[in-house]
Parts: structure tokens; C-alpha cells; sequence
């Protein structure tokens, strides 16, 4: 009797080991704003990444976040960004911003965040917006 309550036991651990997180928390944390802005504000080497189109990123962004569209080419990107930063992604409410993250999590970057529920979550939660204008900046060619 001890036998096959032991045996029985051992298959449920078996069955049941490391399903305490989906696979998507393992390759990086999407963290509700309060936290995203903690560890920001900790990582020595971060960047903080606007992921939305130019056109929502020019109405209202965080401070000094830097814009790389969803839809933009993410291989050159990845390519020209140093592993040793901590990556910060953010979009509107979290989607696009999760798909980016895991994105550069499998190229490698080892610290890679989301922001749970986006700039729409982050503004409920009364964080800081800059909604200067921003403008394009075109380069003045000098001969």
C-alpha cells in the first residue's frame, strides 16, 4: 500500500513541475507600472522604448523614451543595441510591447521588461507623461 501511494505521489510531482509560470514569464518581466518604473529607475544601463508608431509616440510618451516602432525593422535594431542594457518596452496597452520584448529576450538581451497594460495603465496609476510636441529633426546637409 505505502508502494503505490508513493508511486502515485512521484507521477503527480513528475506532472506537475515548473507549471508555476507560463513560459513568457521565463523570457521576460512584464511588470505593472509602479514596479516597471522601479526597476528602471535601478538598472544602471537602461533604455526605455516607445514601441508605437511615431504618430502616437509624438502626442505623449514617457520622459525620455526613444521610439522604435513595432512595425520597423527589429533585426537592424537589435543589431545596433549593446546586450548589456536593460531593455524597457512600452506601447499603448501592452500587446505590441510583449510581442517586442520576447522579440529581443530570444536575440539575446538578457534583462528585457514590459509595461503591464501599457501607457493606458501607467497613466491610471497618475505617472508622469511628457506631452511636449515633439518634432522630427532632419539633418542640415553642410558642404
Amino acid at each position: 500500500m505505502k508502494t503505490s501511494s508513493l508511486t502515485f505521489l512521484l507521477i503527480l510531482l513528475f506532472c506537475f513541475q515548473g507549471n508555476g509560470q507560463s513560459s513568457d514569464s521565463l523570457k521576460f518581466k512584464s511588470l505593472l507600472p509602479a514596479d516597471f518604473n522601479l526597476q528602471l529607475q535601478k538598472e544602471e544601463k537602461a533604455i526605455l522604448i516607445d514601441v508605437r508608431e511615431f504618430f502616437e509616440y509624438r502626442k505623449s510618451r514617457l520622459k525620455d523614451a526613444v521610439n522604435i516602432p513595432s512595425s520597423g525593422n527589429l533585426e537592424v535594431t537589435a543589431d545596433t543595441i549593446n546586450k548589456d542594457n536593460a531593455l524597457f518596452f512600452y506601447c499603448t496597452s501592452g500587446f505590441r510591447s510583449k510581442r517586442v520584448a520576447k522579440f529581443f529576450y530570444n536575440k539575446g538581451f538578457p534583462k528585457v521588461y514590459s509595461l503591464e497594460g501599457g501607457i493606458v495603465a501607467w497613466r491610471k496609476n497618475k505617472m508622469p507623461v511628457d506631452k511636449k510636441r515633439h518634432k522630427t529633426h532632419h539633418a542640415r546637409h553642410t558642404d
